[in-house]
């Protein structure tokens, strides 16, 4: 195998993979796979903001924002101010969140357990082989960019 057919062959395989998780959010009646993604990142109990879910998640800042000005509007999330900082805030779900992002991905949580459960120790491994995979073409597509 050369370089370019690994990363066709990759890139066709995380795509088949995002099409799963976007065709489960269509599914579940979510109005698209960002969205679902985002109520992924909240519901872990742990405070977000706007922008570290962009960092974290590779997601556009005008989509993010656009889609939690929805979730705001809907109940669905809250924004508190972080002492020191000016700009930025914590973003939260509310009860109504919470209830609303763990119906949606429970399914989707009952799914991935069972796939884990199938999972070998090798496969595992896979986050962070696909960490340093991004890690190392960034640093190499930055390379061109200079």
């Amino acid at each position: 195998m050369n370089a370019k057919r690994f990363f066709y062959d990759f890139g066709k395989a995380m795509y088949r993979l995002d099409a799963v998780y976007s065709d489960f959010a269509k599914a579940s009646g979510a109005s698209s796979s960002t969205l679902l993604w985002i109520l992924y990142a909240l519901n872990d109990g742990k405070e977000h903001t706007q922008k570290e879910i962009c960092l974290d998640w590779e997601l556009p800042k005008s989509t993010v924002s656009t889609i939690m000005k929805e979730l705001k509007e809907k109940g669905v999330v809250r924004f508190a101010a972080i002492p020191g900082k000016r700009r930025e805030m914590n973003v939260m779900l509310t009860e109504q969140g919470k209830a609303y992002a763990s119906d949606l991905l429970a399914d989707v949580y009952q799914k991935e357990e069972a796939v884990f459960a199938r999972l070998n120790p090798t496969d595992l491994q896979l986050v962070s082989i696909l960490e340093n995979i991004t890690a190392l073409l960034r640093k190499e597509m930055e390379k061109t960019d200079a």
